[in-house]
């Protein structure tokens, strides 16, 4: 952890999506900092709203559509103040992003070497040279099968596993301070994830980067995750390091989000053979309770008095924050106290 100022601070951010003529937020009152050299995990069930902070982050949403308030803070600047000419300066210079589906992120018009040359060009003053070098520096960086002949692939040529490769490859080419990985491993088989995942370790330890991981993946996160933060319908719901969150969980649905995960890892601890199922669903946009404990739906056995009417985020232990003092009333139902 940095002793100054963090790489980037998020302090009460809101992203609302318009539908109809009102407003939504998919991300809600959300604040936290990433340091250099760190990983940080945003971890939550799909629709949550870890991707629409990532997108949130790098200026991604159309304006027309998307309300945006608080402060994004990097370099004492706050993006969110930032036009569409700045922010093209910020993007892939000082903050890189790996998306989900390479494919979808990819133009499969343009060969593996032009995407990446696209952005030496636009953010450094390479020559021609100079920037071809680069490229094939980057592509050997990323561990692509065959570099040379990766370089005049177009997209569609690729596999998934060479396709996400070229993704790390473009997110990382100017070396930014700042890496946001969406969901990177997702689509990729068992023993790829671990590699891809070895590999933005790699990065974040030759080049001091903060790493935003966005995943749904528990197991993901206790294999190489600094400090986790939970979501849960577009608010942080607890923030902790990876050990504490694994060992000493204290939020309602952080302790049944593990509690549902399959024995794959010895963080996991459960006397149960059977996966836990956490009642009930996430909230749609328009559903979602104005005031009180979001997750209060899905404990029913919890009394209300145990949750809060505007839940704050509490720090338990050092570093170790907890949205609501439900974790205090929470039992699974059966367990003794």
């Amino acid at each position: 952890m940095g002793l100054g100022r963090p790489l980037l601070e998020i302090n009460a951010l809101h992203t609302a999506f318009r539908m109809q003529d009102n407003y939504y937020d998919a991300v809600d009152d959300v604040s936290f900092s990433l340091e250099k050299n760190e990983i940080l995990a945003i971890v939550g069930e799909s629709g949550c709203g870890k991707s629409t902070l990532a997108t949130t982050i790098v200026g991604l949403h159309n304006k027309a559509y998307t309300r945006i308030s608080g402060e994004i803070i990097y370099q004492n600047l706050n993006l969110i103040d930032l036009n569409e000419t700045l922010y093209n300066r910020i993007r892939g210079n000082d903050i890189g992003m790996i998306f989900q589906d390479p494919l979808a992120a990819l133009n499969p018009l343009m060969t593996v070497s032009e995407q990446i040359d696209e952005v030496l060009l636009y953010h450094s003053r390479m020559t021609k040279e100079e920037r071809a070098l680069r490229v094939s520096e980057l592509l050997v960086q990323v561990k692509v099968a065959d570099p040379e002949g990766t370089a005049n692939c177009y997209p569609h040529e690729l596999s998934g596993e060479a396709r996400q490769r070229v993704g790390i490859a473009i997110a990382i080419a100017c070396e930014p301070p700042i890496i946001i990985a969406d969901e990177p491993t997702t689509s990729l088989d068992v023993t790829v994830q671990a590699q891809i995942l070895d590999l933005l370790s790699e990065v974040r330890d030759d080049t001091g980067a903060g790493i935003i991981l966005i995943t749904h993946d528990l197991g993901v996160v206790a294999e190489i995750a600094d400090r986790v933060a939970v979501m849960y319908a577009g608010q942080i719901v607890e923030t902790a390091g990876v050990v504490d969150l694994f060992t000493d969980p204290k939020h309602p649905y952080t302790r049944s989000l593990l509690r549902s995960m399959p024995q794959a890892n010895e963080a996991f601890d459960s006397d149960s053979e059977e996966l836990y199922v956490i009642q009930g669903d996430v909230p749609s946009l328009q559903q979602l309770p104005k005031k009180g404990c979001r997750f209060a739906g899905r404990i029913p056995w919890v009394p209300f008095s145990a949750h809060e009417e505007s839940p704050k985020m509490h720090e338990v232990s050092k570093g170790h924050f907890v949205r609501c003092t439900c974790h205090e009333s929470f039992r699974f139902e059966g367990e003794s106290e």
